[in-house]
């Protein structure tokens, strides 16, 4: 791969809860047309909830049902990929995904369940830039419904951020916060001087549930060391078809690379052998 220079380079960013491959009401299979869409979007980086990572019944209902975890049919050969298994059932297991244009250099899923009813993970990949030699940082989460429980999470959050990423490294924190009360800006804003994409645009956080007429604000995209160039929801007809959520993307550009150099990570750390080999955990 060719290096260029990340100064004048964005990227681009989206989180979308796709219920496991599924309509909205569990009726049809979409998970083929959700790749055609997420195609369209031409995202660098998808932070992914809700990714079914194996359901033996579904596999045997729908013809169309992929062979392959869904993260990894939906990556295809184009783009990295790693899944945090969090949920286990009798019948399969599903959790967070990052798919990935720039390789991933090492991720690791720390649990922050609360019940057996809701499991959760924060799934935290390392991504390696061309040109730069500090990495990215990219923490994706589904954060429970209760919001005593969410607190709790946000907490964790914090103090795992704190403990395993540097200061003055770039971070994205994406996914499904279930935050409806609008809590987490400001916790987050505190603890890790965290700025949400689309409320530095527009003054407000994106509606994104549900994805044919939103209302609640449910997903988000939080940044620091990267300023927000554009941000927009994808929902309507078309993407109702698709998920319960729609999809928030956002271009971004990074701050000018550090004069410090990168922190050693955890060795527990899983680190992935081949260009584009899965992971999962």
């Amino acid at each position: 791969m060719q290096s260029i220079d990340l100064n004048s380079k964005t990227i681009k960013i989206a989180t979308y809860n796709i219920h496991k491959g599924m309509s909205a009401f569990n009726r049809r299979h979409v998970l083929p047309d959700i790749k055609h869409a997420l195609g369209g979007l031409t995202a660098d980086l998808v932070f992914l909830q809700e990714v079914q990572g194996e359901h033996q019944k579904r596999a045997g209902r729908h013809l169309d049902w992929p062979d392959s975890p869904q993260h990894a049919f939906l990556a295809d050969e184009q783009l990295h990929h790693v899944y945090g298994r969090n949920a286990e059932y009798r019948l399969g297991h599903h959790g967070n995904a990052l798919l990935s244009r720039h390789p991933i250099l090492r991720w690791h899923n720390q649990d922050v369940s609360l019940s057996k009813l809701e499991r959760r993970g924060l799934l935290h990949s390392v991504i390696a830039l061309p040109g730069r030699e500090t990495p990215l940082h990219a923490l994706c989460v589904h954060l429970n419904l209760r919001a005593g429980d969410r607190r709790q999470q946000l907490q964790t959050l914090i103090d795992y951020a704190r403990q395993q990423i540097p200061q003055h490294e770039p971070l994205i924190v994406a996914g499904d916060f279930n935050d409806w009360q609008r809590e987490a800006c400001a916790v987050l804003r505190e603890g890790l001087d965290l700025r949400e994409a689309f409320q530095s645009l527009h003054g407000r956080l994106a509606a994104t549930f549900p994805a044919r007429l939103p209302v609640l604000t449910l997903d988000r995209i939080y940044l620091r060391g990267l300023h927000v160039e554009h941000a927009e929801t994808h929902s309507g007809r078309d993407w109702g078809r698709l998920s319960d959520h729609a999809p928030l993307t956002a271009t971004v550009r990074l701050d000018p690379p550090p004069s410090l150099a990168p922190a050693r990570l955890p060795d527990d750390w899983a680190q992935p052998e081949l260009r584009r080999r899965s992971g999962s955990a």
